[in-house]
């Protein structure tokens, strides 16, 4: 921000009222979704005259902000349609075809920047997705676009920083629109106020070369320090929407750093200087206090040896030159004394108001690791431990974003980090690093460049089109180092920045404990060893995978095509984490599986395990009547013991595992599920088996327990899973008198059930078990009555039979974060007094160490030894019936 004053000048009170008019949310519907992880909602009333984009044009970088309506097609990620009658429906995969496809509502909000001199590159994004124009048609980026949709007369575009005014004319003559300037300071605030309150892991620590992401309260947001590091430097006091007041601020800022750099190391760019930095060593400048005390500490008062005593110090005492120093010594203490000077500022600032959070960021910060270190150890110093230096991710977008957020009929203020959901596309740009040319617009182009470094035989290190960085890894520094080189460059460094969906119909589980508290991932990545051993894992299975999924789309040369690619994509991804763990928010095992699934669907490949999973279903129908008879007769105590031995033999299909593939190979789906059942002994690894049947049938002699009112059976894979392990069990509760509400993947993973796919599973189990009829009839998923087999004519006759509902989770991935589910599910477990969790992903994977208010189960057959020693010291193929009784219930 140029022309900060000075920190004397007294502070000014400004307010901007939040309020603005919302989206007409008359008649809305939900729909269900596609790429978004939820079902959607269609609002029929809202006007399409919507402002979709906003830009903040400094110096050196243009950074846009836009947003897409998403009108494309393609798989459902809802519940399916409960029947009624007089209907016409038909328990046959066809006939979902009408339901499965439908317009994406919700949005995205897409963050792109250009380098400000070429500009050009900017308009010409801007007119080719026709983000200026009144009704922009699929400005997602796909290949059809409405003809004749062409500018609006007096289109106007919010804009902010200084190149507002001075491109103004510019825009005026290429794209027709006339830019309407936003406070620079006011953008600012509104951006950060909406980052952190939306974004779960927004704000970040960056001290000793280690990234920690923290998790804000919103409710406990304000108030916070803004120090915004400009040309210079100004510090703001946020105290809500739209109320803030400058507080203090220094001259000593970005300008101050640029201009000395120029004029002792004759640098042209800001980032040459930062460059040089890497390469310095601040002690041959800089006056230490060891120089001072003959190398020793002086631990009378805390100082190290190694502490700066005077920057430039040892200049005065030498006689050199200015050209006998070296640039990059000259660099590093230039950016020390800058950075250390601002941190020290801020936290006086800070402790003056009495605020415990202090957010930095703009040009000066830049995702730039030591300068970010720097600011940290000052603050950590002169804080004494007690205060931290947090940085976000996105601060290079706050000023477009809060342009963004000026206009009236964007009311995104209201929402929730549980309605934010950030994916890394290929072509997602960096928060720093270099830039090359312009973001990649659609599918073909994107394939048409991951084509072009296979030929040359490059390695892609990033999901953007980045060279390879210089790299010498991590290292921390005592008090503080006095070299750089120990800390990454830059662009391996920062932070990507992807895109933003807002789905509002997603919802945090009711039934939490402690939703503050939760977290899914039980895997700990941040780990190095743990996290090379995943992505080892995961690398070794993608040509089973891109098999499966070039087959699944007939094999066809484009399909092939699009396998190639999006194996190069997701090792891409694998290779950025490599480098940069933090480089897309805080990462865990179920955000690295389900961007796998992510990658697989940016490269439309919608379910690469359809076949097989139909074929699974089929053969496993084909001997469930005879499980089912089986069953029936044994008696209440032994029939519990094997509906959980049947749940966990069946769990043990899982394309995703290694240990998996290879039983396929050497044996029928049935055979695999006898042999499974034929290991099951008790005890198991974990083994709460006596508990929870305590819980079903009580103990002999006393009262028999009362039934669970309603139980959601959070489900895993196709085939046996379903068919053999998870029907057979609802069964057994809806006969107790038990809702049932079995709760499938929204879009497809591996192969995973999918939301979709039950209803014509329920109807071919039906026809062998009368209690599954009458209850998937009494859930609306059944119209026509199938014929029965004898064997079941019989069954529950007498008495009523509770309704199996069947409800999408709102994800797309092998696992489940309970922070955000599809608001069917939230509002169908208000009621539920046990959750069945099954399977690896949502068991253990996720989930683990969850903590319910209701009754939990937790079933899981390990297939990988690693996390057989690490989570319960057992083995492959050891099994988990974790049951935990409820905390309120």
């Amino acid at each position: 921000m140029a022309g900060d004053e000075a920190a004397s000048n007294a502070a000014t009170s400004i307010h901007r009222s939040p309020s603005r008019p919302q989206l007409d949310l008359s008649g809305a519907a939900i729909h269900g979704s596609t790429e978004d992880k939820s079902p959607a909602i269609v609002l029929p009333n809202q006007s399409d005259e919507l402002n979709h984009f906003a830009i903040d044009i400094g110096g050196s970088l243009v950074k846009l902000v836009y947003f897409s309506r998403q009108t494309e097609s393609s798989l459902v990620c809802g519940s399916p349609p409960r029947k009624v009658a007089g209907g016409e429906d038909r328990q046959k995969e066809a006939d979902y075809d009408g339901w499965r496809k439908h317009p994406i509502m919700g949005g995205r909000l897409h963050f792109v920047k250009f380098e400000t001199s070429k500009l050009n590159e900017c308009l010409d994004f801007i007119k080719q997705k026709k983000l200026h124009c009144s009704n922009p048609i699929d400005i997602g980026g796909s290949e059809a676009l409405a003809a004749g949709n062409g500018t609006r007369e007096g289109a106007t575009i919010k804009a902010t920083g200084g190149g507002a005014f001075k491109f103004a004319e510019v825009f005026k003559e290429r794209l027709g629109a006339t830019l309407d300037k936003e406070d620079e300071i006011d953008c600012l605030v509104a951006g950060a106020n909406f980052l952190l309150r939306a974004i779960r892991y927004e704000a970040f620590t960056h001290l000793e070369g280690q990234k920690q992401f923290v998790q804000i309260d919103r409710n406990g947001l304000y108030p916070y320090l803004l120090v915004n590091i400009g040309s210079g430097v100004g510090m703001i006091k946020v105290d809500g929407d739209g109320v803030f007041q400058r507080v203090s601020g220094t001259n000593v800022g970005g300008g101050t750093f640029w201009g000395l750099g120029r004029l002792l190391m004759k640098c042209k760019t800001f980032d040459e200087i930062l460059e040089l930095s890497r390469g310095g060593d601040n002690s041959n400048i800089d006056m230490l206090v060891g120089d001072i005390y003959g190398g020793l500490d002086y631990s009378k008062i805390g100082l190290s040896s190694t502490t700066i005593a005077s920057s430039f110090g040892k200049v005065i005492s030498g006689d050199k030159d200015l050209s006998e120093y070296r640039r990059e010594d000259l660099a590093l203490s230039l950016l020390r004394m800058i950075s250390y000077n601002i941190g020290q500022i801020a936290y006086l600032t800070a402790l003056q108001f009495g605020l415990k959070r202090i957010f930095f960021g703009g040009f000066f910060i830049r995702g730039h690791a030591y300068t970010m270190d720097t600011i940290s150890f000052a603050i950590n110093y002169w804080s004494k431990g007690e205060a931290q230096a947090m940085f976000l991710r996105h601060e290079g977008y706050l000023g477009a974003l809060g342009a963004f957020l000026s206009y009236d009929k964007h009311d995104l203020t209201t929402l929730t980090s549980h309605q934010c959901v950030e994916r890394f596309p290929m072509g997602a740009p960096y928060a720093g690093g270099e830039i090359h040319g312009p973001p990649i617009r659609d599918l073909n182009e994107k394939i048409t460049w991951m084509d072009k470094f296979i030929k040359k035989g490059m390695e892609i290190t990033a999901p953007t089109p980045t060279g390879v960085p210089s790299t010498t890894g991590l290292g921390g520094f005592g008090r503080p180092l006095s070299r750089a080189l120990s800390l990454r460059s830059d662009s391996s460094a920062a932070l990507n920045v992807g895109v933003l969906h807002f789905v509002p119909s997603l919802e945090v589980f009711p039934l939490l404990a402690d939703p503050d508290k939760y977290e899914p991932n039980t895997v700990d990545l941040s780990d190095s060893v743990e996290r090379e051993y995943w992505f080892n894992i995961l690398s070794n299975h993608l040509p089973d995978l891109v098999e499966k999924a070039v087959a699944s789309e007939g094999a066809t040369s484009d399909a092939k095509r699009r396998g190639d690619a999006f194996a190069q994509a997701f090792r891409a991804h694998l290779a950025r984490l490599s480098e940069e763990p933090a480089a897309y928010g805080k990462l865990g095992l179920a955000n690295l599986l389900e961007l796998r699934e992510e990658c697989l669907r940016e490269f439309h490949f919608t379910d690469a395990y359809r076949a097989i999973k139909q074929r699974e279903n089929e053969a496993s129908l084909a001997v469930l009547p005879d499980l089912l008879s089986d069953l029936d007769s044994k008696t209440p105590n032994d029939r519990i013991l094997a509906l959980i031995e049947g749940l966990l033999a069946a769990n043990i299909f899982d394309w995703g595992s290694k240990s998996c593939l290879e039983l396929y190979r050497k044996g029928t789906i049935i055979e695999i599920y006898r042999m499974s059942r034929d290991k099951m002994q008790r005890p198991w690894r974990v083994d709460d088996f006596d508990l929870f049947r305590k819980r079903w049938i009580g103990e002999e002699g006393a009262i028999t327990p009362k039934p669970h009112k309603r139980a959601l059976l959070f489900v895993d894979n196709s085939g046996a899973d379903i068919v053999l392990g998870v029907l057979p069990f609802a069964r057994e509760l809806l006969g107790r008198g038990t809702e049932v509400v079995l709760v499938a993947n929204s879009l497809p993973a591996i192969n995973d059930l999918v939301a979709a796919e039950l209803p014509a599973v329920i109807a071919a189990a039906a026809k062998h078990c009368d209690i599954l009829r009458r209850a998937a009839e009494a859930g609306g998923l059944l119209f026509e009555r199938p014929s029965t087999s004898d064997n079941d004519s019989q069954e529950g006759q007498n008495g009523s039979v509770p309704p199996l509902y069947v409800a999408a989770n709102g994800s797309g991935s092998p696992c489940i974060d309970f922070r955000q589910v599809s608001s069917e599910v939230a509002d169908l477990a208000k009621d539920a007094d046990l959750i069945v969790l099954e399977g690896m992903g949502r068991a253990l994977h996720t989930n683990y160490n969850a903590k319910f208010k209701c009754d939990v189960l937790k079933l899981a057959m390990i297939k990988n030894q690693r996390l057989a020693e690490q989570l319960v010291r057992g083995n492959i193929y050891d099994c988990v019936c974790r049951y935990e009784p409820g905390q309120e219930f």
